[in-house]
């Protein structure tokens, strides 16, 4: 068993985030205080009734995921529940307070709510799941809380990738940031809300593959394109992916799956290559 913090030997191992974001266009956000188990998707800390709601919802979105969500201070309010659109054209949160969590079998998911204008930042705090996300999720979360405002910046579940630590998601936009130090924190979130992306911290946007977001990064790294609005998926071209820019260019990449550096996928397991896609343009 290797011993050590996920995240440490992630870094000392030079393993690279970019296209390990998690893929899901669409995420439910469901607020539930106390202790998380480890998996999410034991929804037993939710009424029976609630439980069936969010599987339902869960089967019937594609590209969906649930999370849940906290944050202090909130223990005597209602409770809240986000349905996030995050693809890549559209983007929108619907926001619905609820007095129990059974009060979920009365709400249509799928049209009920109401539109929220600011975006949301989500920190894995999920201690219950990995040690890493515990330690530097709290940390960056505390640093982030002196610079936004209260409704944007939550506590979350997992959303993917112990070992990038501390992992930040920031919706509806679906940009997954990896390794964010306290002291970047502020600046590098503050420039993804405003649609800016860093490359060392950006592990892709949540409505691509993993092969789109290889082909994207490549675009990326190659044009210096950082806003979000720069480059747009085209298509699919047998084993390429295509994207345009602003500017109409198309680009061609071919994504090539690999292996990364042997590290622990998480703390107080065994290391071992890790899967891993990168591109080329052609």
């Amino acid at each position: 068993m290797t011993s050590g913090r996920c995240a440490v030997l992630s870094e000392e191992a030079g393993e690279s985030l970019a296209a390990s974001a998690t893929t899901a266009a669409n995420w439910l956000l469901v607020e539930v205080r106390g202790t998380w188990p480890r998996d999410v998707s034991d929804l037993t800390p939710l009424d029976p009734r609630a439980q069936k709601v969010i599987t339902a919802w869960l089967e019937d979105v594609p590209s969906s995921r649930l999370l849940f969500i906290r944050r202090p201070g909130r223990a005597r309010d209602r409770r809240l529940v986000f349905v996030v659109r995050a693809s890549e054209h559209e983007g929108d949160v619907r926001r619905f307070e609820v007095g129990a969590m059974d009060e979920l079998a009365d709400i249509d998911l799928a049209v009920d709510g109401e539109v929220a204008d600011a975006p949301l930042v989500l920190v894995c705090g999920h201690g219950t799941r990995d040690t890493c996300c515990a330690r530097r999720g709290s940390a960056v979360f505390g640093m982030l809380a002196q610079h936004l405002a209260h409704d944007e910046l939550w506590h979350s579940s997992h959303h993917g990738g112990h070992r990038f630590a501390a992992n930040v998601l920031v919706l509806p936009g679906g940009i997954h940031l990896g390794r964010v130090a306290p002291e970047d924190a502020p600046r590098v979130v503050g420039g993804a809300l405003t649609g800016r992306i860093e490359l060392e911290h950006y592990r892709g946007r949540t409505a691509y593959t993993t092969r789109e977001q290889a082909a994207e990064r490549v675009v990326r790294e190659t044009t210096g394109l950082v806003s979000l609005a720069d480059v747009r998926l085209a298509g699919v071209d047998g084993a390429h992916v295509l994207f345009v820019d602003s500017a109409g260019r198309e680009y061609r990449a071919l994504p090539e799956e690999g292996l990364g550096p042997a590290v622990p996928a998480s703390c107080g397991v065994d290391a071992m290559p890790q899967p891993h896609v990168t591109a080329r343009l052609v």
